[in-house]
């Protein structure tokens, strides 16, 4: 976002605090829906009751946060890498389908 780049002001509540929060328009929506899980988590952890201060329950649940993105990146990776190795046996197998062809040809 650049100075020239319109801009909206959202007030997001997270644990009943209200954080004004500068976003492009069109990015309100997501910026809403956003903080709306972050809340539902960050509540989570504080009605679980073991951590105490919005400080300490934000550490958390950005770390929970942060486990889950790591792991679902490492299943991305491993699913790029088996669709990869597919598409690498499909195209073995187009290739030797077409010089099988050729062959047929001469």
């Amino acid at each position: 976002m650049n100075s020239a780049d319109p801009v909206t002001r959202v007030n997001v509540r997270l644990l009943d605090k209200e954080y004004p929060i500068a976003c492009p328009p069109e990015q309100r929506d997501e910026l809403l829906e956003s903080a709306a899980f972050l809340n539902a988590k960050m509540r989570e952890i504080r009605d679980g009751g073991k951590i105490v201060g919005t400080d300490r329950i934000a550490v958390m649940v950005a770390l929970n946060l942060a486990n889950e993105l790591v792991k679902l990146k490492g299943k991305s990776q491993h699913l790029e890498g088996d669709i990869g190795l597919r598409l690498k046996h499909l195209r073995e197998r187009v290739e030797i389908a077409l010089e099988n062809g050729r062959q047929l040809e001469l």
